[in-house]
C-alpha cells in the first residue's frame, strides 16, 4: 500500500482528475487555460518541444515495429504509441492505428477512478496490461501496455502502446469471433492488470498468457514490442525534462492539449457550417439459421441513426439517440470502442497535419444512450467484435461532415463513406504434416487493412488501400500472411469486379482471393461482414452504395487430383451466375447470399473464396466520363452488364485489340433513354411517403426490421417522438414482434 499521494503538489491522482473534469465543465477549456503563455513567450521553443516529443513517439513505434513484433504488427504497422498526462489525457501520439489513442486514455482514467494509486499501487517500473472493452479498449484482441512515468516522487505521465493480436483465446480461433455472445466467450480478459515491476514482466503473467492463447509465440513478441516502445518514450520524456525543466514540462503538456482543443474548434468553424446534420445507417446480422447457441438464433438489424450538432464556437455534439438495442452477438460496443471510432475519423477528416491529442476529444460532447448497442451497460454481453456495428455507424459521421465540407466548398475533402473492413477469412487449425506438425496456426489475414475508400467530390475513391481504423492502410504481402497461417495457402488474389459503388466518381474497388486447406486438421473457418443489406449510409449526391458480400466455399473437392495433373482450378468468382468453382471443381459447393458465416469445419483440399469491400460512390453515374468507364472495363473494375444498365455506356470488347471500344452515339442515346425511364418511374414525395407508411401501419415490415424499430422506439424519447410525428402515428403506437 502506498500512503503518500503521487500526484502533483501532494495531490492524489483522483483529485487531479476531478479538478481536470471540473475545469472542462465550468470553463470549457483544458485546466481553465485562457492563454497559451509558453507559445506566446517563445513559439519556436514551444513548437520544438512538441516536435521532439512526437518524434520520440514515432521513433519508438518504428523501433518496436522492426525489433520485436509479430507479422500482423511488423507487416502493416498494426500498433501505435501515445504519451498521457497523469490523469490520462493524450498529449502527443505516434503514427499508426490512431483509433486506440483515446481507448488507452480511458484505461488510465479507469485505473485512477478505481484508486490504483492505493491498491495495487502505481510505482516506478510498474507495467499494466489492458484489453477490456468496458474500461478503455475496442475488443479483446487489441492489447494495451501502459507504464507510469515518474519524476522524483511525482507521477508526471503515462506511456502507452497497443498492438492487435492474432488470437486471444476465445470460443474459436481468430481475432473477431462471430460466435461469441457473452463475455465468457471472448477469450482472456486483462482488466487494467499489473503484470510487472522494475521494468520487467512477471514470469507468472507470461506463463498464464502462453497457456491462455493459441498463438503464444506472437503474444510474447508483442508484449516485448509494446514494452520496448513504452520504455523508449519514458526515456525521451525524462531527457526532455532534464533539458527543459519539470515546470516547463508540466505547463507545456496542459497548454498543448488546450491548443489541440482550439485547433479542432477553429478547423470546425473553417470547414463546417453550424447546424444539425443527420445520417441513417444500418447493419444486419443474419444468424437465425446458423448460430450455435440458442440465444443467438435471431436475425438482428441494428439501427444506427446519427445526429451531429455543430455549434457557433466550433464545438460539436455527436449523438446516437434512437439506436436499437444490443444483441446476443459480439458486435456490442462499449464507450472505448465508440470514442476510438469517433477519434480516428475526426483526426483524418478535420485535424490531420496538426497537433493531434485529446484536445479534440474535449471539444466534442457525445451521447451514447444506455441500453443500446453503442452503450449496453451490461458486462455479461460479448464486446469481442464491436467493429460490426462501429464501422457502419460511423459512415454516418463521414457523410455528415462531408455535407458541411461540400457547403464550404471543400469538394476534394468529401468522403461519403468507406468499405467494410470485415474479416475475409477467420479461424485456425493444427498442422498435420511438415516441420511444424502438431503446432497450431491461426487465420487472421490482415490484408483487410486494404479496403475501398468512398469517392470524393472530384475523383474516384482509393482502390484496395483504406481502413477506417488505420490511416496507414497496407494489404501486406501474401508471403508474410502465410508465415503464420500456413495451413491455408493462397491460390490467387486478384481484382474483384463490381465491388465499388457507382457514381460520377466511383468508390474504391477491391479484390478477391482463393485459398485451400493443406497439411492440417481440426480447422475452424468463419467470417464476419455485412449481411443482406449494404453497411452504413451509402453513397452521396446520387452515388450508389458499394456491393454487398457473399460466401463461397467447396468441400470434398478433387483439388489433389487437379494439382497432380496440373489442371486448371478456380482463381476467383468474376461472374457468380456462371461460376468458376462450378466449372472447374468437383465437390460440395456452397454459395451463401450474405457474408457473415458461423464457424464450420474444413478438411484438407477444401477451397474457400472471399471478396473484400468496395467504397460508396459520389454523384449521378450517368454523369461519369465515358473515358473513365472504358478504363474501368479495361481494368476489370466493372463488368459490361452493369456498365450498360447503370452508366448507360454501350461498349464491345475487341479481342484482336485487347480492349473495350465505346459506342459513343449508342451511349448518348441510351443515357437519354435511362433519364426518361427515371422520370416515368419516379414518385412524388407524397406518394412515396404513403407507400412506406402503409408498410408500417399494415404490418408489412420484416421481423428483423420490426424488432429493430421497436427497440429504438422503446429506448428513445426524442427519436420516438420524431418517428411518430414524421409517419403521423398515434402516441401509443407499437410494433408487434414475434
Amino acid at each position: 500500500m502506498n500512503n503518500k499521494p503521487i500526484g502533483w503538489n501532494g495531490k492524489t491522482l483522483m483529485k487531479m482528475l476531478e479538478e481536470s473534469e471540473k475545469y472542462i465543465k465550468e470553463t470549457k477549456s483544458y485546466y481553465g487555460i485562457d492563454k497559451l503563455k509558453l507559445k506566446e513567450e517563445d513559439p519556436f521553443k514551444y513548437e520544438r518541444a512538441f516536435a521532439s516529443l512526437r518524434g520520440a513517439l514515432v521513433s519508438a513505434r518504428e523501433t518496436a515495429l522492426h525489433v520485436a513484433a509479430s507479422p500482423i504488427v511488423k507487416e502493416i504497422g498494426e500498433l501505435c504509441f501515445a504519451l498521457y498526462t497523469p490523469e490520462g489525457d493524450s498529449i502527443v501520439v505516434s503514427t499508426g492505428i490512431l483509433v486506440h489513442v483515446h481507448t488507452m486514455s480511458e484505461a488510465v482514467k479507469f485505473m485512477v477512478k478505481e484508486d490504483y494509486e492505493q491498491d495495487p499501487g502505481i510505482n516506478p517500473g510498474d507495467i499494466f496490461l489492458n484489453n477490456d472493452p468496458e474500461c478503455g479498449n475496442v475488443h479483446t484482441t487489441d492489447v494495451q501496455t501502459l507504464i507510469p512515468i515518474f519524476w522524483k516522487e511525482e507521477l508526471i505521465g503515462w506511456a502507452g502502446g497497443v498492438t492487435h493480436q492474432i488470437d486471444s483465446g476465445g470460443i474459436t480461433p481468430g481475432h473477431d469471433l462471430v460466435s461469441a455472445i457473452q463475455r465468457f466467450d471472448d477469450g482472456t480478459y486483462y482488466t487494467c492488470r499489473k503484470i510487472g515491476s522494475n521494468d520487467k514482466i512477471w514470469k507468472d503473467h507470461m506463463i498464464n498468457a502462453r497457456r491462455s492463447v493459441r498463438t503464444p509465440f506472437y503474444w510474447e513478441l508483442d508484449e516485448k514490442c509494446r514494452l520496448a516502445g513504452d520504455l523508449m518514450i519514458r526515456d525521451a520524456v525524462l531527457e526532455f525534462i532534464e533539458r527543459e525543466g519539470i515546470e516547463y514540462y508540466k505547463q507545456f503538456i496542459r497548454e498543448v492539449i488546450e491548443e489541440g482543443r482550439r485547433i479542432f474548434q477553429e478547423r470546425v468553424k473553417e470547414r463546417l457550417i453550424p447546424g444539425r446534420y443527420r445520417a441513417a445507417a444500418f447493419f444486419d446480422i443474419p444468424m437465425k439459421e446458423e448460430a450455435w447457441q440458442p440465444r443467438a438464433k435471431i436475425d438482428k438489424v441494428s439501427n444506427q441513426p446519427l445526429e451531429i450538432i455543430i455549434k457557433n464556437d466550433g464545438s460539436m455534439l455527436l449523438s446516437f439517440d434512437g439506436a436499437s438495442g444490443p444483441g446476443p452477438n459480439p458486435m456490442n460496443c462499449a464507450k472505448g470502442a465508440m470514442e476510438g471510432g469517433q477519434w480516428v475519423l475526426l483526426t483524418q477528416v478535420l485535424i490531420y497535419g496538426d497537433k493531434v491529442n485529446d484536445g479534440a476529444y474535449f471539444a466534442v460532447d457525445t451521447d451514447y444512450p444506455i441500453g443500446t448497442w453503442c452503450n449496453p451497460g451490461d458486462s455479461s454481453l460479448s464486446y469481442q467484435s464491436p467493429w460490426g456495428n462501429l464501422i457502419p455507424a460511423y459512415t454516418g459521421m463521414m457523410k455528415c461532415l462531408s455535407y458541411g465540407l461540400y457547403s464550404r466548398g471543400y469538394r476534394e475533402e468529401i468522403v461519403p463513406g468507406y468499405g467494410f473492413t470485415g474479416d475475409a477469412i477467420q479461424g485456425g487449425g493444427i498442422y498435420s504434416a511438415g516441420p511444424l506438425k502438431g503446432q497450431r496456426w491461426s487465420l487472421s489475414t490482415f490484408e483487410i487493412s486494404g479496403q475501398g475508400l468512398g469517392a470524393s467530390g472530384v475523383k474516384d475513391g482509393l482502390d484496395w488501400g483504406y481502413a477506417m481504423w488505420n490511416p496507414e492502410a497496407d494489404l501486406g504481402d501474401v508471403e508474410t500472411w502465410e508465415l503464420f497461417q500456413g495451413g491455408i495457402p493462397y491460390l490467387s488474389r486478384r481484382v474483384k469486379p463490381n465491388t465499388p459503388g457507382h457514381g460520377k466518381y466511383r468508390g474504391g474497388a477491391n479484390y478477391e482471393g482463393v485459398a485451400m486447406i493443406a497439411n492440417s486438421k481440426e480447422v475452424d473457418f468463419f467470417g464476419a461482414r455485412d449481411g443482406y443489406c449494404f453497411h452504413g449510409s451509402g453513397g452521396m449526391h446520387g452515388g450508389y452504395p458499394h456491393a454487398t458480400g457473399y460466401r463461397l466455399y467447396a468441400k470434398k473437392t478433387n483439388m489433389q487430383e487437379i494439382i497432380q495433373n496440373q489442371k486448371e482450378y478456380p482463381l476467383g468468382d468474376p461472374d457468380p451466375s456462371n461460376g468458376e468453382f462450378e466449372k472447374l471443381l468437383e465437390g460440395d459447393i456452397v454459395r451463401k447470399k450474405y457474408c457473415t458465416i458461423y464457424p464450420i469445419i474444413l478438411e484438407n483440399n477444401d477451397v474457400i473464396y472471399y471478396a473484400l469491400s468496395g467504397g460508396p460512390g459520389y454523384g449521378d453515374p450517368l454523369e461519369r466520363k465515358v473515358e473513365s468507364v472504358k478504363q474501368d472495363l479495361d481494368n476489370g473494375i466493372y463488368t459490361n452488364d452493369l456498365v450498360i444498365n447503370i452508366y448507360g455506356v454501350v461498349a464491345e470488347y475487341k479481342e484482336e485489340m485487347g480492349e473495350w471500344i465505346i459506342d459513343e452515339m449508342g451511349t448518348e442515346i441510351l443515357r437519354e433513354e435511362i433519364r426518361a425511364e427515371r422520370k416515368n418511374k419516379s414518385l412524388t414525395f407524397d406518394d412515396y411517403w404513403e407507400q412506406e407508411r402503409w408498410k408500417i401501419t399494415e404490418d408489412m415490415l420484416s421481423e428483423p426490421v420490426k424488432r429493430m424499430y421497436s427497440e429504438s422506439l422503446r429506448l428513445s424519447t426524442k427519436w420516438r417522438k420524431e418517428f411518430l410525428e414524421f409517419w403521423r402515428l398515434p402516441e401509443d403506437f407499437q410494433l408487434e414482434v414475434k
